[in-house]
């Protein structure tokens, strides 16, 4: 039984977990002289660096929407449109709550992983180009909002299966790095899209970062190769479920659909409240910027730390300090000194949080063939806040803005919301090791 301090990944022979996970008629014995070794090695720094370079560039974008939201809201066709925030929301969600289905439809068809990248990367860049196009907020929904969305889920978890072939007793570190990589982006791709957007519109912006995309990503997709034979037989290895009878699967699930209900607000929402409090909006890009920065290191550690320290301290760490963070510094800001710590706060040990799904699932289950699944599910939890956070935010937000009042009054309820998320993630750890161990274990 997986105990709650995992230090690293499962402690068992490579191959013998690549026996399991595949049919013997796939892996004969001269096979398995074929095969590079895994953590480490140049084919395995490649898969590792053409993942970082496409979740950089296509996660990066649709989590900097904040700048195109801003941009938006001041235009005569889409001015205080209310369904402006769902076009971030369907760009973001749709890879969230399609992953643990997606995951399995990977799982199944493994040997078709290429063609499904080359299926969904296109549609992104073409979702792009059509985006340039719209002229109403629905317009917008469809090409920008669902059709990138889709575009990304299919291509991104069968790069997902491919990391996890290649980096096993590192993957926490390989993970860190991968999910830091849209923070590394997001460092100068508010600023590059902020200034796009004043000089050129959102037609152009939206036609140049495609091209961007197609000419930066594009010839990485060779890279993406899998280290085991893919399976040439139709019938699938069998998914390990036993996990979910686990439950400590069941305490990670609730810690990410809590991190997730609050977790969306600040990158939504710092821009605007720049704005609110006379900040131009290039000071609000430039916040994104300065948590995109710290969310690379946070992720960067977090990973790192997760292959040597007890899991769950990380877990309570990330969402503990995320939420102090929000309460204060978020909170009681009225300028842009405090904003500035709360961004580099937030970005750290907050999204610090995500890098650590690839160890919660080797915590819950030491089956290879559940790596994929489990990422996926938890993923799918934490969607459930960035698909709620449009309309939990309309409910939230007042339309009364106070200087001297908590959160400006009007982002009062929806900081106090994503604080009180944020931390009843930590609790629901906490109060797992609290248990009497004698009733439930792992």
């Amino acid at each position: 039984m997986p105990s709650d301090r995992h230090e690293g990944p499962v402690l068992l022979d490579t191959l013998e977990l690549e026996s399991r996970a595949h049919s013997r008629q796939d892996l004969q014995p001269n096979n398995y002289q074929q095969l590079k070794p895994a953590d480490g090695g140049i084919a395995a720094w490649k898969v590792l660096f053409a993942a970082f370079m496409f979740e950089a560039l296509l996660w990066g974008f649709p989590i900097s929407f904040g700048v195109f939201q801003n941009h938006y809201a001041k235009l005569p066709e889409f001015e205080d449109n209310p369904h402006v925030t769902i076009v971030g929301t369907m760009a973001s969600g749709i890879p969230y709550l399609g992953a643990p289905f997606m995951a399995v439809f990977v799982r199944r068809y493994q040997r078709y992983r290429n063609q499904m990248i080359w299926a969904g990367w296109p549609l992104c860049i073409a979702a792009l180009v059509a985006g340039s196009f719209a002229n109403t907020i629905g317009a917008l929904i469809v090409t920008q909002g669902i059709m990138y969305g889709t575009g990304f889920l299919i291509f991104y978890y069968p790069i997902i299966s491919i990391v996890t072939e290649w980096w096993i007793r590192r993957r926490g570190m390989a993970f860190g790095i991968i999910t830091s990589a849209a923070g590394a982006s997001g460092i100068a791709m508010p600023l590059i899209i902020e200034t796009l957007l004043d000089k050129y519109g959102h037609r152009t912006t939206l036609q140049a970062v495609a091209v961007a995309m197609a000419l930066l990503t594009g010839p990485l997709i060779p890279f993406l190769k899998g280290r085991l034979p893919p399976s040439q037989s139709s019938t699938v290895v069998r998914q390990d479920w036993s996990f979910v009878r686990r439950p400590l699967f069941h305490v990670y699930c609730t810690a990410n659909i809590a991190q997730g209900l609050g977790f969306f607000f600040p990158s939504l929402f710092l821009p605007s409240y720049a704005t609110s409090i006379d900040l131009s909006a290039r000071k609000g890009a430039l916040l994104l910027a300065l948590m995109c920065f710290a969310q690379v290191l946070g992720q960067s550690v977090f990973g790192i730390l997760s292959d040597k320290v007890g899991l769950n301290s990380l877990l309570i760490i990330s969402t503990s300090v995320g939420a102090v963070a929000t309460f204060t510094w978020w909170g009681l800001a009225h300028d842009l000194a405090p904003l500035i710590v709360f961004a580099l706060l937030f970005g750290f040990f907050a999204y610090g949080f995500c890098s650590l799904r690839a160890r919660m699932g080797t915590a819950v289950s030491e089956e290879p063939t559940a790596a994929l699944a489990t990422f996926g599910i938890f993923v799918f939890c934490q969607g459930f806040g960035n698909v709620l956070a449009g309309p939990i935010s309309a409910a939230l937000l007042s339309e009364e803005v106070r200087r001297d009042g908590y959160g400006l009054r009007r982002y009062k309820s929806m900081i106090i919301f994503t604080g009180t998320c944020t931390l009843m993630s930590a609790v629901s750890v906490v109060l797992w090791l609290m248990r009497p161990k004698r009733l439930f274990v792992a």
